[in-house]
């Protein structure tokens, strides 16, 4: 007798060719749009001219960090999934237990980074690691998320110095830029809306 099974396509869990293939997009867009700008600054720089908006105020992190594999734990225990479909990044921070008054000022400064965004804020949301001081304010965007020692893991050069640097993960999960701590929040500002921007 004839086998008349046939495979069952549900049991393939096979990635989506077109998110795939978004995802790649984003990451060579990512690629041109900040090392390009930086190649031609550097190519001009021996004439003393620098166009502008080519700065990159964040250190890329080369290669990113894949964090794709990380589901990280919100206050209430609920899964925070990247789901890139949404196209959504993240600001990224994650203070020691005692940052309070210097946590206090980041949240809020955050908070207007946040608001600049103006239609796009909603495609951006803060990831803030551990419990805010109680005199933060918090936003649409904020997200608290339990630490873990994955999680923290995957944010380079996180305890290598004093305060508390700032990072973005990108739609998909990639950890792709790092603030020093004390970095402007304007250059934040800056370098999300460009990334917006490839949405």
């Amino acid at each position: 007798a004839m086998n008349s099974e046939s495979p069952n396509p549900a049991r393939t869990p096979n990635p989506d060719p077109a998110q795939v293939r978004r995802g790649r997009r984003i990451l060579i867009l990512i690629f041109v749009l900040f090392f390009g700008s930086l190649l031609l600054a550097g190519l001009l720089r021996f004439s003393g001219w620098q166009p502008p908006g080519s700065k990159v105020h964040g250190d890329m992190l080369q290669p990113a960090v894949d964090a794709r594999a990380l589901v990280p734990k919100l206050a209430d225990g609920s899964d925070y999934l990247w789901n890139p479909t949404e196209r959504t990044w993240r600001i990224v921070v994650a203070p020691p237990a005692d940052c309070v008054e210097a946590c206090v000022k980041l949240a809020q400064d955050l908070d207007k980074v946040w608001q600049l965004f103006g239609r796009r804020a909603d495609h951006v949301h803060i990831l803030w690691i551990g419990t805010p001081p109680a005199d933060a304010p918090t936003n649409a965007a904020m997200r608290v998320v339990q630490p873990s020692a994955e999680l923290l893991a995957a944010l380079p050069q996180l305890d290598e110095v004093s305060g508390v640097p700032i990072y973005v993960i990108d739609p998909n999960g990639f950890v792709i830029l790092r603030y020093p701590p004390g970095t402007d929040p304007g250059f934040v500002r800056t370098d999300v809306s460009r990334l917006l921007k490839l949405i």
